[in-house]
């Protein structure tokens, strides 16, 4: 069977490039809102702004903290829930 014609390499496919989109949004475009609305709700950043704040996360990410990796991970993590759940939901529509 060619690569083409594979189903399982579609889905894989597939698959790496929804994970890698919304890791690409976890890395880069999360930060900033969680940056923006923090200076909203909480003022100032105590660090020199949005740079250190970000250098910060990203020190974090590389250390291999645990919260800083849910962070950057939550969009593709609530992907995966609502797919779940709709996924029980047709599941048990079918009983």
């Amino acid at each position: 069977m060619s690569e083409q014609t594979n189903p399982l390499s579609r889905v894989l496919r597939k698959e790496a490039a929804v994970f890698t989109g919304f890791l690409f949004f976890g890395l880069v475009l999360l930060p900033v809102l969680v940056w923006f609305v923090g200076k909203a709700v909480f003022g100032a950043y105590g660090g020199a702004g949005f740079a250190e704040f970000y250098g910060t996360l990203s020190g974090k990410i590389r250390s291999g903290d645990l919260v800083a990796w849910f962070l950057v991970l939550s969009p593709w993590l609530a992907l995966q829930v609502v797919r779940l759940a709709l996924f029980g939901w047709r599941a048990a529509a079918k009983m």
